[in-house]
């Protein structure tokens, strides 16, 4: 088994990093990286369900889709992330426990009574303090994971949500769990402390895996990896783009009076729209309505769109419309 370790923080660059050595590397590979502060959505999520898009925006938290599916995870530098990836003739089908026990057992080791709950998680004293996915990509199977260590929980509450009186999504939905941070267990114990712990497990072997040999990544990995976070993971249309049909309603109280906006949206493109309210304007709010059908929701566009919003809502701006699809 190869071992890699992240070199970089860049959330793109890592997710980009997984898929890369998917379509290049074969035998066993595992790699620890960690992520600056980002989401990192399910593959079959609906980012405009998932995510609380004023809170990332405003706090320059990027948003990210992985390959595997399961649910929406908040990443920081207290994150310690894992990945396992194998030939898929040594796992025909799904298996969470064979690479979250290795894991376990060296957080047991350490004191922490780490064991496997439900489907894809990782538990102490009746806390979540990992959660796994895991996916077949071609012939390979790529399991991976995320263990709070002394993660900032606040940005996780604020960052991730789930409404399902507002939104109807095609999209699976985040199951929130209680969590706790590994370092509640073991106090002092950091991302990059249990990162070395893993390591020197891994090199020696752990589970049902052999020694793993160190491996480094070269320049033309390097360089094959961003190009493939910039074609790919760095993009809309894959971080956004790629969420399902969905309908939301928002309703919003100005000085000028009430609007409620109903509308509908596929793979991120605004497909129906219906403003109503008790406002005044001196044209027609059916024509705005029609000049959004086809807008990408991200705001700067729907604010080009909005620019004379005015003239159909009295007093609004452009912003304050837009804002309002974000949820």
């Amino acid at each position: 088994m190869k071992f890699y370790r992240g070199i970089s923080t860049d959330p793109y660059f890592n997710l980009a990093a997984e898929q890369y050595l998917l379509d290049t590397e074969d035998g066993e590979i595992f790699m620890l990286w960690r992520n600056v502060r980002s989401v990192i959505l399910g593959r079959n999520q609906n980012a405009y369900a998932e995510v609380n898009l004023p809170f990332v925006e405003e706090n320059g938290i990027p948003v990210v889709r992985r390959l595997t599916g399961g649910g929406a995870v908040f990443h920081d530098l207290g994150n310690l992330n894992f990945t396992f990836i194998v030939p898929r003739a040594q796992c025909p089908e799904l298996d969470f426990a064979r690479f979250a026990r290795p894991v376990a057992e060296v957080l047991c080791e350490l004191g922490v009574p780490a064991e496997l709950s439900g489907r894809n998680d990782l538990v102490a004293g009746g806390r979540k303090i990992s959660g796994n996915a895991q996916c077949v990509w071609r012939d390979k199977v790529m399991h991976h994971g995320t263990l709070l260590v002394d993660a900032d929980l606040s940005f996780l509450e604020g960052a991730l949500r789930a409404d399902a009186d507002k939104l109807k999504s095609k999209g699976i939905k985040s199951v929130r769990s209680r969590v706790g941070n590994l370092s509640e267990f073991l106090p002092g114990l950091d991302a990059e402390g249990l990162a070395r712990r893993l390591e020197d497990r891994i090199l020696d072997g752990v589970g049902d895996f052999p020694a793993a040999e160190r491996a480094v990544f070269t320049e033309e990995q390097r360089a094959g990896i961003e190009t493939l976070a910039r074609e790919k993971y760095r993009t809309w249309e894959w971080n956004f783009g790629a969420s399902g049909t969905f309908g939301q309603n928002v309703k919003r109280r100005f000085p000028y009076g009430c609007v409620e906006l109903s509308f509908e949206a596929e793979h991120g493109v605004l497909t129906g729209v219906r403003m109503t309210g008790d406002f005044f304007g001196i044209r027609p709010v059916r024509e705005l309505e029609s000049a959004l059908l086809g807008c990408r929701l991200i705001r700067s566009e729907l604010a080009g769109r909005l620019e004379a919003v005015g003239q159909y809502v009295h007093g609004a701006s452009p912003d304050e419309i837009a804002e309002m699809f974000e949820g």
